[in-house]
C-alpha cells in the first residue's frame, strides 16, 4: 500500500524577485524575512514537513549564500536522517548567466539526475516564495484518485489579478480543459498556486520529450492537458504570492489583524532559530517605562523605549525615547533613534535612523518613485541594509535608501517624495 512518503519534492527557490527591489539585492527571494522571525520559504518548508514529507531538493539560482545558510542541514523541519534529507541543487551547466535556468521546467530538467537516483510515486513541485499553509497528503489522495498525470493547486482570485498567474478554465469533474499563461483578456478566474504533483514517469518522460520546452506554464502544461489528463485541486485556504513590495507589506501586516486566518504558530511553520540574528541567542524584549505597543509582533531582543503602533519588529531592534514606528516592517538590529518618527516604511538588517529623524512624511501616497514606479506607489517607503538615515533628515513617501547610504550621500535634509538616495 502506497504512503505520502513515497512523493519527492523539488522546490523552486532560485528567483530574482526583482520587484522587492532592494530587500533582493543581497538574497534570494525565498530567503527575505517575513513576519519578524521567519524567512519566506519556512512557509513551503514547514508545509512539506507538515505533510508528513521527508525527501526535497531545493532548487537555488540568484545570490544563494543567505538562503544556504538557513537551509543549513535541514534538521529545523526534520529532514535529516537516513531515509530523509534535503539536498541543495544549484544549476550546474556553466558558470554564465546564460547557463542559468531558463524556466521552471529548465531548472527541473538540469537536475533530472537528482529525481533519477530518487525514484518516487510522483514529484510535488512548489515555489519557495509564497505564504500559505496545505496540506500536501491530501493533495497526492486526490490526485491519485483522479488517475491524474498532473495535478495543479489552483484557487479563485480576483479577476483583476488573474494576468498575474496560470490560469485554468475546468470541466464539472475539475479536468482543465484549457489553460492562459498571465491573460490579458482572462476568461476564468481560477489561478495556478504555482503548486504541482506530477506522476513521476510522466514527468520524466515530458522533461526528455522536448528540451526547448524550458516552462511548466507556458510549454508543458498546456501541452498536457491537450493530450494527457491533468486537473485543478481547489484550495480555499490563505494563499498569498509575495512577489512585490505592496503584496509583501499586505501580507505581513495580515499577521497583526485582529481576526486573520493567517497565524504561522497555529500553522505549524518551523524556521531555523539557529540561524544567525534569530531569536535562539537574544534575551526577551525590554520595555522603558514609556514604551507603548499596540496591534504589534515585538521579537526577542528588542528594546522598546517608544511608540509601536501596527509594526513587526525583527530580533534586536531599538526603538529609542520618544521615537514611534508605525505601519511598519523592520529587519533584525535595526536603530530608531531619540524623537524620530517612521510611518509606512520597510527596513533591511541594520538600518539606523538617527535622533530627529523623520521617515515616511507627507500626504502624496500615490506619488510613486520616479526611478521604480511599478514597485513603491502606495506610500511605502525602503530602507537598505545598514543604511543610515542622519539625525534632522526627513525622508519623503515611496522613497528609496539604497544599503549602505552613509551621511555625506545624502544632498538636502529633505528627500522628496519619490527621490532615491
Amino acid at each position: 500500500m502506497r504512503t505520502q512518503n513515497e512523493a519527492l519534492v523539488l522546490l523552486l527557490a532560485g528567483g530574482v524577485g526583482s520587484r522587492l527591489n532592494i530587500l533582493v539585492q543581497s538574497r534570494a527571494k525565498p530567503a527575505v524575512p517575513f513576519a519578524g522571525m521567519y524567512r519566506i520559504i519556512d512557509f513551503s518548508l514547514s508545509n512539506v514537513m507538515n505533510s508528513g514529507l521527508t525527501k526535497i531538493g531545493v532548487l537555488t539560482q540568484y545570490k544563494p549564500m543567505s538562503l544556504m545558510r538557513h537551509l543549513g542541514t535541514g534538521e529545523a523541519w526534520d529532514f535529516t536522517g537516513r531515509s530523509r534529507g534535503v539536498k541543495i541543487l544549484p544549476p550546474h551547466t556553466g558558470f554564465k548567466d546564460s547557463d542559468w535556468y531558463k524556466g521552471t521546467a529548465d531548472a527541473v530538467r538540469q537536475n533530472i539526475d537528482f529525481l533519477e537516483k530518487n525514484p518516487s510515486d510522483e514529484v510535488v513541485l512548489l515555489s519557495g516564495d509564497h505564504i500559505y499553509n496545505m496540506d500536501f497528503h491530501a493533495m497526492l489522495e486526490y490526485h491519485r484518485f483522479k488517475k491524474a498525470d498532473v495535478t495543479i493547486g489552483m484557487m479563485v482570485v480576483p479577476i483583476s489579478e488573474i494576468h498575474q498567474f496560470g490560469a485554468g478554465i475546468i470541466d464539472k469533474n475539475n479536468r482543465i480543459i484549457d489553460w492562459e499563461e498571465k491573460p490579458e483578456h482572462p476568461k476564468t478566474n481560477l489561478a495556478s498556486m504555482g503548486i504541482y504533483v506530477f506522476d513521476y514517469k510522466y514527468l520524466l518522460d515530458s522533461l526528455y520529450k522536448d528540451r526547448d520546452e524550458v516552462d511548466f506554464g507556458m510549454h508543458i502544461l498546456p501541452r498536457a492537458i491537450d493530450n494527457d489528463n491533468v486537473f485543478a485541486y481547489p484550495f480555499y485556504g490563505y494563499w498569498r504570492d509575495v512577489g512585490t513590495i505592496q503584496s509583501y507589506w499586505e501580507t505581513n501586516m495580515d499577521v497583526l489583524r485582529q481576526g486573520s486566518i493567517i497565524s504561522p504558530e497555529a500553522w505549524g511553520i518551523v524556521t531555523n532559530v539557529e540561524a544567525a540574528g534569530l531569536a535562539a541567542d537574544r534575551a526577551p524584549a525590554r520595555y522603558g517605562n514609556n514604551a507603548q505597543v499596540s496591534a504589534s509582533m515585538v521579537s526577542a531582543g528588542c528594546i522598546i523605549r517608544g511608540t509601536v503602533e501596527n509594526s513587526i519588529l525583527a530580533p534586536g531592534v531599538v526603538v529609542e525615547e520618544g521615537a514611534v514606528v508605525r505601519d511598519s516592517i523592520l529587519f533584525d538590529d535595526c536603530i530608531v533613534g531619540k524623537n524620530s518618527e517612521v510611518d509606512l516604511a520597510i527596513f533591511d538588517k541594520r538600518a539606523r535612523v538617527s535622533g530627529d529623524a523623520k521617515v515616511g512624511v507627507g500626504s502624496r501616497h500615490d506619488f510613486p518613485n520616479i526611478e521604480n514606479p511599478t514597485h513603491l506607489y502606495t506610500g511605502i517607503s525602503l530602507i537598505g541594509k545598514e543604511a543610515l538615515v542622519p539625525s534632522g533628515v526627513s525622508i519623503g513617501r515611496n522613497c528609496i535608501v539604497n544599503s549602505h547610504t552613509r551621511e555625506d550621500t545624502y544632498l538636502s535634509t529633505d528627500v522628496e517624495d519619490g527621490e532615491t538616495v
